[in-house]
């Protein structure tokens, strides 16, 4: 790990900067708008939770889970990106009350949007966050309790500091996927600071075209749409055209797009929501050099720079941003000004705000 809590790519390119570079990105107002709830969890945090659960509760279920809360009570390591993913049945049953979820969310929001003690002014990693979440029904809580249990620990921030994105899952039913855009809306006419919907999960799951009424409903009441979309080489062109055709406001991952996909995203000038070091630790793209970014940029196309899940990706918001500016090949040498005008798509692309697309 290196001074900033970071490793791998992310921290390569910062610890490459000086720290008069360093400065420069942290005093760029800049709006993280794709990260899981669940994969930002402090390990800290994680582990506590771990140490305080009863193994012996219903609550705790399967030997898949038992083993993973195990592992964080003896203080696992997360040198490899799959040492995290094994984890996951563990990190939803310790986050299964509203208690916890709360406390979980709490956590999340703070490495985001409190005061960095590593900054020399405090800047915090991002000036404004939009978390996203699949709500998750427990022996603990319904679905709305979920929600509801997020929202009361983002509703704490102003609304120019933070929002929420409700997750949809490729995997889910009609009943549940209808279950859950209802909710959004709900929340939404209730005055909830629920801003969008997201589809995530399984890429190669679901039949996209069951989905489009949910995200139709969506739209109509106002709210933000965002697709992970193309994230695979094996999502078909039909897969993908279908999604397209839901008019998003904004697109997750995009990596695999073929041409005529890529020109109908330009026309729609949806923002593209671009996670470098997931890219290359999932291994959708190859290297910076090969990295789908390069298209958008060179459109001169709105993107924003994501961290995705900070805990697997071992990442911060900083060191995403430092891949931009680090020189090659730690990172893609771009010029100050280019790194400003991403930062300030990002900011245009907020769902909270009516969007102005910057100057390009």
């Amino acid at each position: 790990m290196s001074r900033y809590g970071i490793a791998g790519h992310a921290a390569n390119a910062l610890g490459s900067l000086t720290a008069e570079e360093v400065d420069f990105l942290r005093d760029l107002p800049k709006a993280e708008l794709h990260a899981h709830l669940n994969g930002c969890i402090p390990i800290s945090l994680l582990q506590k939770l771990a140490n305080e659960a009863d193994l012996s509760s219903s609550a705790v279920g399967s030997d898949v889970v038992k083993a993973g809360i195990e592992r964080l009570k003896a203080g696992v390591e997360l040198n490899e990106i799959n040492d995290f993913f094994g984890l996951f049945p563990a990190i939803y049953a310790l986050t299964a009350s509203p208690a916890t979820l709360a406390e979980a969310t709490r956590a999340v929001l703070a490495q985001f949007l409190e005061p960095d003690p590593l900054a020399p002014r405090g800047q915090p990693m991002a000036a404004y966050l939009e978390l996203r979440t699949t709500p998750r029904a427990t022996q603990a809580m319904s679905r709305r309790e979920y929600l509801e249990a997020v929202l009361a620990e983002v509703e704490r921030y102003p609304p120019t500091r933070a929002a929420l994105i409700v997750s949809l899952d490729r995997r889910m039913d009609a009943s549940a996927a209808e279950e859950v855009v209802g909710l959004a809306v709900q929340l939404k006419q209730e005055g909830r600071r629920v801003v969008g919907v997201d589809l995530c999960g399984d890429p190669l799951a679901g039949n996209m075209a069951d989905f489009e009424q949910f995200f139709r409903r969506a739209k109509e009441a106002g709210l933000g749409v965002t697709l992970h979309i193309a994230e695979t080489p094996d999502n078909t062109h039909e897969d993908t055209l279908k999604l397209l055709s839901f008019k998003p406001d904004r697109l997750g991952h995009a990596t695999f797009l073929d041409a005529n996909a890529r020109d109908a995203v330009f026309s729609n000038n949806a923002c593209v929501e671009i996670c470098l070091t997931s890219n290359l630790l999932c291994k959708t793209a190859s290297s910076l050099e090969q990295h789908h970014i390069r298209h958008y940029l060179e459109a001169n196309h709105p993107i924003a720079i994501c961290t995705d899940d900070t805990l697997p990706f071992r990442n911060n918001l900083l060191g995403e941003y430092a891949l931009l500016l680090a020189k090659a090949p730690l990172g893609l040498g771009l010029t100050r000004t280019d790194v400003e005008r991403i930062s300030a798509m990002s900011m245009a692309s907020r769902f909270a705000v009516p969007a102005s697309r910057p100057m390009v």
